[in-house]
């Protein structure tokens, strides 16, 4: 009785993991997957020589970028709290979402974009960069 009961239990569990349905991304329905966005990800790893100032003054002008660039769409940040020390010294993560890898296009190049690399260039000792679009 205990053998099928723990079965029964592991095909439920395996069963909640399959995919649901062929009309789905993830929990996206595919008439949706249009609307889906690009995440443009953003983790920083700074220089011991870099002052808290100088920190706080890269965010801040990392922070002002949605606010000069209309095509982006979201953005979010956080400093890093892992407790599995994985992070290699990155510090600092940044999501900025897209529409439309146009819109990542024309804010790659973007004078304020070109600002903010100037402002956290000096600071800077390593960067990781992933874009994906989301689902």
């Amino acid at each position: 009785m205990k053998n099928n009961i723990l079965l029964l239990l592991t095909f439920i569990l395996i069963s909640s993991c399959m995919s649901k349905t062929d009309n789905t991304i993830g929990d996206m329905p595919t008439e949706d997957k249009n609307a889906a966005q690009l995440r443009h990800v953003v983790l920083f790893k700074f220089k011991d020589t870099s002052t808290a100032t100088d920190i706080q003054k890269v965010e801040t002008s990392f922070i002002n970028l949605s606010s000069k660039i209309k095509e982006i769409k979201d953005f979010e940040w956080g400093l890093n709290n892992s407790p599995e020390d994985l992070n290699k010294g990155f510090t600092h993560c940044f999501f900025v979402t897209f529409d439309s890898e146009e819109d990542r296009s024309i804010y790659l190049p973007h004078p304020a974009h070109m600002d903010f690399v100037n402002t956290l260039s000096p600071h800077l000792d390593d960067v990781l960069v992933l874009d994906y679009w989301a689902k």
